[in-house]
């Protein structure tokens, strides 16, 4: 039969903490009485907790080892995560114990009040001021200004999801983060919670300020497709269309001086200016009729992942 709960841990370098993370997972969902599964994703570990996972799986009847093939990053490690889900409910978790696994059965109680998602607020975070804290408060902002989802901490990977939704959604680069936009875009109904945050015991951070211009772009991909992913010729097609005007009254006031008071216009700024406007509008028609196109084949062609399983390792 299969499981209730599909909980989701990416794991990357994680060797140290692994020991501590499936017992607090065991024992979080043991007192709900749910039966469950814990899908661990290395994501192309080097310090062996590739093998430590092997040799877990084949002896944890709970325990569902996805190893990939090389390090593909956390969204490639959550998308195969949700593929291997089985349960009706999915919850995700980073694996280094700065998330609780004993807040997983507030997270399940608060999704059964009629919610899609539930995400988890760090309300006393154990992180660095300057490196983490400050540029995560900035970044929230700025999410919340461009999504319009009001959603204190995007960066809490402690959420707990509806698996009908999960099976929409398409990740790929840094969208991990921005799982609630994408979900709210799909029409879900969105609930946040305070829930523990601890200081990293094992390890070192695998964040930090690099990432912060990749997240800005795909932030800007979360604002493009919110507003236009369907109808990507109303932004093409209405800048095209503003040019071209702008050009055609500027072409036809040349004309008529031309025309009608022989003006030579051949030495006129505003002679270049008008064809460059005119040019630019059919570019921006021919691209939104592109974009068009690439949409159509988007939403039709068969999907493709952006990972590759080198093994699954489960003991039933």
């Amino acid at each position: 039969m299969s499981p209730q709960i599909s909980v989701i841990a990416p794991i990357y370098n994680e060797v140290d903490s692994l020991p501590h993370l499936l017992p607090a997972i065991a024992t979080s969902l043991e007192s709900t009485g749910l039966t469950y599964e814990v899908i661990c994703v290395d994501d192309g570990s080097k310090d062996g907790s590739t093998q430590w996972l092997q040799s877990q799986a084949n002896v944890q009847s709970e325990l569902v080892a996805v190893i990939l093939r090389k390090n593909y990053g956390q969204t490639a490690a959550m998308a195969a995560g949700f593929d291997q889900a089985q349960g009706e409910i999915i919850v995700t978790l980073d694996a280094d114990l700065q998330n609780d696994p004993a807040d997983i059965p507030a997270l399940l109680a608060k999704l059964d009040e009629g919610y899609d998602v539930v995400t988890g607020w760090r309300k006393k975070r154990q992180d660095a001021a300057v490196t983490r804290l400050l540029p995560s408060k900035i970044a929230n902002w700025i999410i919340r200004r461009v999504t319009g989802v009001r959603v204190r901490d995007y960066g809490c990977s402690l959420k707990a999801y509806r698996a009908e939704l999960v099976a929409d959604l398409n990740l790929y680069g840094e969208l991990h983060r921005f799982l609630i936009a994408l979900a709210y875009m799909e029409g879900a109904r969105i609930a946040e919670m305070p829930v523990r945050h601890h200081a990293r015991q094992f390890g070192q951070s695998k964040y930090g300020l690099g990432r912060t211009v990749r997240v800005l772009m795909d932030l800007l991909t979360i604002w493009f497709m919110k507003k236009f992913l369907t109808r990507p010729m109303h932004v093409f097609g209405s800048w095209g269309l503003i040019l071209l005007t702008l050009g055609a009254i500027a072409g036809s006031y040349l004309s008529i001086l031309k025309l009608f008071f022989g003006v030579s216009i051949g030495d006129r700024p505003l002679l270049l200016f008008a064809i460059v406007l005119l040019l630019s509008g059919l570019q921006f028609f021919c691209f939104g009729l592109l974009a068009e196109l690439q949409m159509r084949t988007y939403h039709e062609s068969q999907k493709r992942p952006i990972y590759r399983i080198r093994e699954t390792v489960r003991s039933r």
